[in-house]
């Protein structure tokens, strides 16, 4: 790839507004992949501390409806992204709006950029427009009119992890499998892939200066809501949701409802509520003239749920979140995305510190299942082992390759072995049957403040998880909980107890978690 250049030759510096934002987050990465210099605008630097991007990037701390921060940060810039959004913030986050806009225009024609790109939302002309899309369109035309060559992207329902819109969707669809709804579940959206957006974002900094105007940008596909919550269920592999519309959830009402179902907050979803009853489907698709369609085409609904499901589906539930991403998929949660982001993912997390080496305690891990059992209430596996045969499951019966050994892909009892890093981390992922996806992992390390060889205490992490499936995989982990509370602190501190007594050179107290014993 070329990497582009401004008039003297040197790399173009992007500013990016709303970098621990949903789309500002993953747009930093795809500019520095395509050889752009980046400069990030944000009122919380801490907030990208652990994004594997920081170290790459400048950072001016600031906010975008601050002026003098703005001078700071728009200096011997050539394209400035403007990605801040009020939503969620009060009653008046429409003049909120207005004024950061305005703000950020006289910043950037004073400064002499090169050019504005704005990410907001389809306006569709002939409709009375939601409080929240009114804004959205008046901020772009504030910035169309700045004086700075300007393109406003309008997009519909953007399809990934950790997308507002999404996420919602994603919760009620997950969580009721029958739903009585709004009208507005029959309004069409044309719903597009965040891969394809950040494609718009990044080329729209090559644009030439003679382009100043909107554009509207959407997937191949023009689908209701309702439609769009089937096929995310068929995608997700849930069965297909009853959806029963009716006329009297307004707009208010509804966002409570949303508030209640999901873990999206109602002040977040009131704005975005009020909205669906306008239609949001591309008028024009002028911006293929500038920027044509990838090879193969936009990303359908369907493919663009699949990565966005990728994080949980491929099941990389170790500790650094980076690892999580495949490739061309910026769809995953990221740290600076909001709690709620990314889908239901519950987990059971405990830490102990153990008196022994890390070589004791691994031992004690590598060896876990089969006949040397699981470490607690060896009456409690035998009973989820059988319960597990009577539905048509493994249970416990196919027990373990080898007594101290594990391989990525062998069985152990009711799991299957998904990972290992001999001495440091062993995770096991369920193939009982169950309404959902589950893991059970082992970390250990040396104690904070022991040298990494020769360590004589250790720290062990116990980590279960589960990603529910449906409303049934909910109600299936609560259900489990209490079971949860007697077993695992059990088993940790037996494990760790186990790895003493190898440490030290003590028989063993016999085979832990072997029915009847302790």
């Amino acid at each position: 790839m070329t990497q582009p250049t401004d008039p003297a030759g040197e790399p173009k510096r992007c500013l990016v507004t709303g970098a621990t934002g949903y789309v500002g987050g993953r747009l930093v990465p795809e500019l520095l992949r395509a050889g752009y210099r980046v400069r990030v605008l944000a009122r919380s630097p801490d907030k990208l501390r652990d994004l594997p991007w920081r170290g790459a990037v400048e950072v001016v701390q600031g906010d975008a409806g601050d002026a003098a921060a703005l001078a700071v940060a728009m200096a011997d810039v050539d394209v400035a992204y403007y990605l801040v959004h009020a939503i969620g913030t009060g009653a008046d986050f429409d003049a909120i709006e207005v004024r950061v806009a305005r703000t950020f225009a006289a910043a950037a024609r004073a400064a002499g950029l090169g050019r504005i790109v704005y990410l907001g939302g389809m306006a569709p002309e002939g409709e009375q427009l939601s409080e929240h899309l009114r804004s959205r369109a008046e901020v772009g035309r504030i910035l169309l009119d700045s004086g700075v060559p300007t393109v406003a992207l309008g997009a519909g329902t953007v399809i990934g992890s950790g997308s507002l819109s999404f996420e919602m969707m994603r919760y009620l669809t997950e969580r009721l499998p029958v739903m009585v709804t709004p009208r507005w579940v029959r309004t069409r959206i044309q719903p597009i892939a965040i891969r394809d957006v950040l494609r718009y974002l990044v080329a729209c900094a090559e644009l030439p200066p003679e382009v100043n105007r909107a554009f509207d940008i959407g997937g191949p596909e023009v689908l209701t809501y309702e439609e769009m919550m089937q096929r995310f269920a068929a995608v997700a592999g849930l069965k297909r949701r009853r959806i029963l519309p009716v006329s009297v959830l307004q707009p208010e009402l509804s966002a409570r409802w949303v508030g209640l179902v999901t873990p999206v907050p109602s002040a977040v979803a009131r704005p975005l509520v009020a909205s669906l009853r306008n239609e949001v489907v591309c008028a024009e698709d002028d911006i293929r003239r500038w920027i044509p369609d990838p090879p193969g085409g936009l990303l359908g609904f369907d493919d663009a749920v699949r990565l966005a499901l990728q994080r949980v589906k491929d099941a990389d539930v170790a500790t650094r979140w980076s690892d999580a991403s495949p490739p061309g998929a910026p769809s995953d949660p990221m740290p600076s995305d909001p709690d709620w982001a990314g889908g239901t993912l519950h987990t059971d997390d405990r830490t102990i510190e153990v008196p022994a080496s890390p070589e004791a305690v691994w031992s004690v891990v590598a060896s876990i299942g089969g006949e040397q059992g699981w470490y607690s209430l060896p009456w409690a596996w035998e009973l989820r082992g059988g319960f597990d045969r009577l539905i048509g499951g493994p249970g416990l019966r196919r027990g373990r390759r080898h007594p101290t050994e594990l391989h990525v892909g062998e069985a152990c009892d009711f799991w299957r072995v998904e990972e290992v890093v001999p001495g440091r981390l062993l995770r096991l992922r369920a193939e009982m049957k169950v309404p959902g996806l589950a893991w059970l992992e082992f970390h250990v390390a040396p104690a904070p403040g022991e040298p990494a060889d020769g360590a004589r205490r250790a720290t062990l992490r116990q980590r279960a998880t589960f990603f529910p499936r449906g409303l049934a995989g909910n109600a299936y982990w609560y259900a489990v909980v209490p079971f949860h509370g007697v077993v695992f602190p059990a088993m940790v501190r037996r494990i760790a107890a186990e790895a003493v007594r190898r440490d030290r050179g003590t028989a063993p107290a016999g085979r832990a978690g072997a029915p009847g014993r302790t």
